[in-house]
């Protein structure tokens, strides 16, 4: 009888949670991470940008650096793949310098020159160094100083995706876990176990670009 009651409540439980999980699961499969955190910065035209003119379009936000060496180049290819192929007017990209004393706003113009940025929706953005430590550590995501490499800067090479709401969104993983981030980086392998500067992989890059055409439709 016991075992009977057990599996009862078990069974009902997971009807509750399915219920439950049905009303809180966002649109189109997406998770809602958190609402963007505020930003107001130049970009490579001396403009200000803040998180507001981005309203009603979806974008990617990255953090890099100019004279980064070695995955900003790799990230800044990657996002010109997604520009080039989905070609929205309503998508846009937000590149942060964490180099700002070296990355002037004519060295920012210089750089997206060199990598092709087409859309007027690609911003390479530049504050005082305290704000943008401040607004990486708001989107969880890690830059810092590292005096290992020759540039003395280190970074994540996660990606936000935002959708026209200013809300943060990911999709889940295979086991319902929300990713939150996706990888701007290539792979030795088609699965993206083992990051590669000379990878030919970079299959969070077309998760990415499935996401964004889902956001793109709401």
């Amino acid at each position: 009888m016991n075992k009977q009651l057990i599996a009862v409540v078990v069974i009902i439980i997971g009807v509750i949670g399915s219920v439950f999980w049905l009303k809180i699961k966002p649109k189109n499969d997406l998770y809602t991470v958190m609402k963007v955190p505020s930003f107001s910065m130049t970009n490579q035209n001396n403009v200000t940008i803040t998180d507001r003119d981005m309203l009603g379009k979806v974008y990617v936000v990255e953090f890099f650096f100019t004279s980064c060496p070695t995955i900003c180049p790799i990230m800044s290819q990657n996002l010109r793949a997604v520009e080039d192929e989905i070609n929205n007017n309503n998508l846009g990209f937000i590149s942060i310098t964490i180099d700002p004393k070296r990355d002037t706003h004519e060295r920012l113009l210089e750089y997206a020159n060199k990598i092709g940025v087409k859309t007027p929706n690609w911003h390479h953005l530049t504050s005082d160094r305290a704000s943008i430590e401040k607004l990486a550590d708001q989107f969880n995501i890690y830059v810092g100083k590292d005096e290992t490499t020759a540039e003395g800067l280190n970074h994540s090479g996660k990606l936000a995706l935002v959708d026209k709401e200013g809300n943060i969104r990911s999709r889940y993983d295979k086991a319902g876990i929300p990713i939150l981030f996706y990888s701007g980086l290539n792979y030795k392998d088609p699965e993206g176990k083992e990051p590669s500067l000379n990878g030919k992989y970079h299959p969070e890059i077309e998760l990415l670009k499935e996401d964004i055409k889902k956001l793109l439709a709401e």
